[in-house]
């Protein structure tokens, strides 16, 4: 069932993302060949404890998987999305590293995810960041009322298509509101004029993620891999459906 929020329930949404952007540009700040991604997952997990919130990602769990082990995923080259902040992380010159930030307050979650760039980048690299980043912020034209989720489907496809790019398989965004996932499912694949139609009042997370070398996954726990090593860039923003333009929640220094 997809959820329609109410004024003050809107006025939640806005806080508890407003937070997510607060973090993510806060890690932004400390990215740099040498640092560690351990570092980068307690200054988010000081900044979660000083706003009274708690990680909607830390303590999850899924399937038959331990329960994730992190404030925040960081995700670095071919890692796709939910990769560990572990102290033998070390961003090197010429990574790139997906940060995924979820946090929950007053009851209800916030969502998004940045790929920054570790020192210098290769042209192709820089070229799947720029083109994943359009594909998002095209994602977001198509949130208005009386579209559809495929709509926004199709658009992250056509913008990976027309550069020669891939979506990574599997993977979707989806509603939120007082749990992290929530009707709808948002695939990054799909079809135009199809799935439930936009309604003001609705919140969704939108993320593209894609690929250089080729759409295919290979899951190890937690952590999504491209399957042929090649780097993949994750961009996400958590929108809310208006009568007119859509409200992006999650809005950073780089949005």
């Amino acid at each position: 069932m997809i959820t329609i929020k109410n004024a003050r329930e809107i006025q939640f949404m806005r806080k508890s993302n407003a937070l997510v952007a607060l973090i993510l540009d806060e890690i932004h700040d400390m990215i740099k060949p040498g640092v560690i991604a351990f570092d980068l997952n307690a200054k988010a997990e000081e900044i979660i404890r000083d706003h009274k919130a708690e990680s909607a990602f830390k303590g999850y769990v899924m399937d038959d998987l331990d329960p994730y082990k992190y404030a925040i995923c960081a995700s670095v080259n071919d890692e796709i999305v939910h990769g560990y902040s572990t102290k033998d992380k070390i961003l090197k010159d010429g990574d790139i590293i997906g940060i995924d930030v979820g946090v929950k307050m007053n009851g209800f979650c916030g969502d998004a995810a940045r790929t920054f760039v570790v020192g210098s980048i290769t042209k192709n690299v820089r070229f799947l960041l720029d083109c994943t980043k359009k594909a998002l912020n095209n994602a977001i034209m198509q949130c208005r009322p009386g579209n559809r989720i495929g709509d926004i489907s199709a658009s992250i496809e056509e913008t990976a298509l027309e550069n020669g790019l891939h979506v990574a398989d599997w993977l979707t965004g989806h509603g939120i509101g007082r749990t992290l996932h929530e009707d709808p499912m948002i695939p990054n694949v799909g079809k135009k004029g199809t799935g439930p139609i936009l309604k003001p009042g609705m919140t969704l997370s939108i993320e593209p993620m894609f690929n250089i070398g080729t759409s295919k996954t290979v899951e190890k726990e937690w952590v999504f891999y491209t399957m042929d090593g090649s780097p993949s860039a994750h961009f996400e923003n958590t929108i809310l459906i208006t009568e007119n333009e859509p409200e992006i929640l999650t809005k950073t220094r780089s949005s």
